[in-house]
Formats: structure tokens, C-alpha cells, sequence
């Protein structure tokens, strides 16, 4: 028989709300302390020091709504955060500040959280004013560079969104997975749609993709994760279908590596699959309510990496599993 899955490193408590979205700050030189930010429904940013684990700072920016995206800009003093009062903040947290330094406002109403580019332009993908709609913002200029409207409302809410670059030159393409189920492909600088895909009877709740293999993944109330392809002519296609036990993926995370993939479910638990033929490794049980958000670190040394998941209950756990995968 396989072995038990493992404990928890370590947890994170005394957030005060459900912890609603992660993003890890650790490729860094010593002595400078790995990082892991956190948003929650109360609409606080706790900055984590993950040698003391303790929160370093914790912000608040949102006017007490939920944060439900969190990034770092250009390097773990510049952070932007998105929230229920419709608003994107860019935080200053250089030598001890705390500071909201900028602010977007936001027309949408939905739960579809942003999309960070950061390379040939520092680029935002996030809702537009329609509920279908979704825009590019270059965030030197502040000027919306692409609109990507659906020709039908059929298609329903942009529910979420992957901004990436295939190679430098190249125009931006955001993958969008929305109300209806389906995922579709879009040119950004074309503002056209290159390819769309049915994956789920239920709007796709979470998603994300690996652009060196041009594969990514998503989920949905239902219960089966989704892989697609992009094919030679950019068409998605179907990769694989793995069925689950219970039913309710609320987030979906692939290593940088592209080893491993980490969900995390309603059903209170994150399981962990091989990337390359979504193969089932690990299910891991520690929260006592549904798990809204899975995040990997960014450690340079493979023994270091973590797998941090936020829940309902206001924990974060922390993982150390497959570290050599």
C-alpha cells in the first residue's frame, strides 16, 4: 500500500477572515526572508515571514472587503491587490512601508480575479464593464490596450483568466473560462478570438496553463478536472479528463517546474496530481472547510519548495511534498 499522506509542515492562523487568494515571494538572496502574502475576506493582506511564521505587516486597503487576488509588480516591495470595492491597489512596501500608492477602479461585479504579464510590457488582463468582457490594461501607460468582447452573451461571466506571452515579439493571449463552460483563446493586441473549447457542464470556476508545454488545466462544480492542449494551429483541444470523488474545484495551481498540479476542492481537501498524464499522487486533509486557493513557492533550492493552500477556516497550510517530483 501507498504511504499515509503526510502532515503540514506548518499552518499560519490568526487571519481573522477566510483566506481567499496566496502568492509566494522566496527567489530571493539570503538573508532576506522567504514571503508569502495572503488575501482575505476581511479584507486584510497579511505578509508572512515564513522563518518565523509570523505576519511581518499586515495592510488594509480594501475598505474591509474581501482581497480575492493578490501579486507582486516587479519584485516583493511592489505588491497589487484586487478587491470586492472594486478597486486594484499597488502597495509600496519597500524599507518598512505600508503604503497604498495607486488605485484602478473596476466595472465588474464578478469574482474573475486579474492576470499579471511581466515581461517585454508590464501588462494587467482583468474584467471589463460587461460581464463577459475582458480587457488588457498596460499598467505604464494606464491605457486599456484590448477589449475582448464575445459576439453572443451566451457565454455568460468571465469567471477566469491566464495572461501569458509565447515568445518575445509575439502578441499577448489570455485564456478565459466562463459561465457556460467554456474556455476560449484570444489574441490581445488583435483583440479576436483564436480558439474556444466546451470543458465543463458548470462555469469554470479556476484554471491555469504552462506555456512551455502549452497545456493548461481547469475546474468546476462538477467533478472532474479538465487538461487542454493547444494544438500546431492554436486550436485547444481536449488532453485529459480525471474524474474525481467529490465534486467543487475552487482553484487550480501548476508548479513552475511542470511536474506537479495542486487543486483545492470544496470537500475540504487539496489533492496533488502528476502534471504530465494527471496522474493521482497525494490527498491531503487538514482544513475543516473548503479550500479556496493553492499557491507554489518560487524557491530556487527544489528541497525548499512549498504547496500553501488558504481555506474558509482562516488557515493557511503549508506542504512539503514532492520536492523532487
Amino acid at each position: 500500500m501507498p504511504p499515509p499522506p503526510p502532515d503540514p509542515a506548518f499552518d499560519l492562523r490568526g487571519i481573522g477572515g477566510e483566506v481567499n487568494c496566496l502568492h509566494f515571494s522566496c527567489k530571493v538572496d539570503k538573508p532576506c526572508p522567504p514571503l508569502l502574502f495572503s488575501g482575505s475576506s476581511s479584507g486584510q493582506i497579511h505578509v508572512w515571514n515564513l522563518n518565523t511564521r509570523r505576519a511581518e505587516t499586515v495592510l488594509n486597503g480594501h475598505d474591509g472587503k474581501s482581497v480575492y487576488w493578490i501579486h507582486t509588480l516587479h519584485d516583493r516591495d511592489c505588491l497589487m491587490s484586487q478587491g470586492r470595492d472594486l478597486q486594484i491597489c499597488t502597495w509600496n512596501l519597500s524599507e518598512g512601508r505600508n503604503e497604498a500608492t495607486d488605485s484602478i477602479a473596476l466595472n465588474s461585479v464578478g469574482f474573475c480575479k486579474c492576470s499579471l504579464l511581466n515581461r517585454e510590457h508590464c501588462l494587467l488582463a482583468m474584467p471589463g464593464k460587461e460581464s463577459s468582457q475582458v480587457q488588457v490594461l498596460d499598467l505604464v501607460s494606464k491605457k486599456i490596450m484590448s477589449s475582448m468582447d464575445p459576439a453572443t452573451d451566451k457565454w455568460g461571466m468571465a469567471m477566469c483568466m491566464k495572461l501569458w506571452q509565447p515568445q518575445t515579439g509575439s502578441s499577448p493571449l489570455v485564456i478565459v473560462g466562463y459561465e457556460d463552460g467554456s474556455v476560449a483563446l484570444w489574441n490581445v493586441l488583435e483583440h479576436r478570438l483564436m480558439s474556444r473549447l466546451m470543458c465543463h457542464k458548470e462555469p469554470v470556476i479556476s484554471l491555469d496553463f504552462d506555456c512551455v508545454n502549452a497545456r493548461g488545466v481547469s475546474g468546476s462544480a462538477e467533478n472532474i478536472l479538465r487538461s487542454w492542449a493547444l494544438d500546431e494551429q492554436q486550436n485547444l483541444k481536449t488532453y485529459k479528463v480525471q474524474e474525481l470523488i467529490n465534486p467543487g474545484i475552487a482553484d487550480v495551481a501548476i508548479r513552475q517546474d511542470k511536474k506537479i498540479l495542486a487543486t483545492g476542492g470544496w470537500d475540504y481537501r487539496v489533492r496533488v496530481f502528476g502534471w504530465k498524464k494527471i496522474k493521482p499522487l497525494a490527498v491531503l486533509q487538514y482544513h475543516s472547510a473548503t479550500v479556496h486557493c493553492v499557491s507554489f513557492s518560487d524557491h530556487i533550492i527544489p528541497e525548499e519548495r512549498l504547496l500553501a493552500a488558504g481555506s474558509k477556516d482562516q488557515r493557511i497550510s503549508l506542504w512539503s511534498v514532492y520536492t523532487q517530483a
